[in-house]
């Protein structure tokens, strides 16, 4: 039996060090690609979709790996947004600095929001998660540092680090680029590593996870903390990206928005938010002058992918022979 079992066991071995290797070569192309894509197409809109991508990644985190569906993370996307801008402009900060603030605000957003959220499970999470985002919205409307319904405006985007010029559009795009590539490191670093792995536990058999002595609500907590944490730093950028942050970041359609294009790519995998993001961002950049309302279209397509596509673009490649191949199946 020993014999019999060592071949298969290194055969697993091999063919998870072959997806392993497949999947950096696939990221490699895809950052290759990303490298020269704005000598080919404008850069703001390149801009706009990696910082989307990377909002819809970090959303992701939570419905994907945990299970947990949040109506309210536009609150930790455009509160960041609005933090940054504020520490930029009034109070002068530099780029990175105001970044990290707007990382830190939301992961606080995070933490109060999460804390009282995961007490409920199901549809009554996802009621909780949208009742508190709407009150961070109302407070955004109130508060004299956002400065209501006409945002902060006028953001400029400094110098980073003293020494790199953010005006420079090129210059922006490859911070966006280098800040997308961390952002999408750390959370594929987070999902592969054991606390990652309880997490899909939990999301598969919550009451196993129980038995076998996990603190279910702690991990939890720590999984939704760190998405609001990646879903600020989407919106930090994004506020240096347009230089200004206004409400239309945190309502409760910039919540439906992320996760349209998380389940248009397919939860649970790496690239699958990705291309959401990507697929939505292009129809409201390249439909926006049309006279067919862009929601209609998004709506089209969403129902499409429904019927034609039930696990997303992306998760059906991975559930496919191709995706086996590839190394795409998704280990959830």
């Amino acid at each position: 039996m020993a014999g019999k079992s060592e071949p298969i066991a290194t055969g697993h071995v091999q063919a998870h060090a072959r997806s392993g290797q497949i999947q950096l070569a696939l990221m490699a192309v895809l950052l290759a690609a990303l490298l020269i894509a704005p000598m080919l197409l404008y850069p703001i809109f390149l801009m706009k979709l990696l910082a989307f991508a990377l909002f819809a990644s970090a959303f992701n985190l939570l419905l994907g790996y945990t299970g947990l569906l949040s109506f309210g993370h536009a609150a930790f996307f455009g509160g960041a947004s609005y933090f940054t801008a504020h520490a930029v402009k009034e109070w002068g900060w530099s780029p990175e600095m105001g970044i990290l603030l707007g990382v830190l605000g939301a992961a606080g957003l995070g933490l109060v929001i999460g804390a009282i959220a995961i007490r409920r499970q199901g549809i009554y999470f996802a009621m909780i998660t949208l009742a508190l985002s709407q009150m961070f919205f109302f407070a955004c409307v109130q508060m004299p540092f956002t400065h209501g319904e006409d945002g902060i405006q006028s953001v400029p985007r400094g110098m980073l680090f003293g020494v790199i010029d953010l005006g420079r559009t090129m210059t922006m795009y490859y911070f966006v680029l280098a800040v997308f590539m961390l952002g999408l490191f750390i959370i594929w670093r987070f999902v592969n590593s054991p606390f990652g792995m309880i997490l899909k536990a939990i999301r598969e058999n919550e009451q196993r996870a129980i038995s076998l002595g996990y603190s279910v609500a702690r991990y939890k907590l720590g999984a939704f903390v760190m998405s609001a944490a990646l879903a600020g730093l989407a919106g930090a950028i994004k506020a240096l990206i347009f230089q200004f942050a206004t409400l239309t970041d945190v309502t409760w359609q910039m919540s439906g928005e992320v996760i349209l294009m998380t389940l248009l790519g397919g939860i649970g995998t790496l690239l699958g938010p990705i291309v959401g993001a990507g697929l939505v961002v292009t129809l409201q950049n390249y439909l926006a002058t049309s006279d067919i309302p862009v929601t209609i279209i998004t709506g089209v397509v969403f129902m499409a992918c429904v019927l034609l596509f039930r696990r997303g673009l992306i998760g059906e490649l991975a559930a496919s022979r191709l995706g086996r191949t590839l190394g795409m199946r998704s280990e959830s």
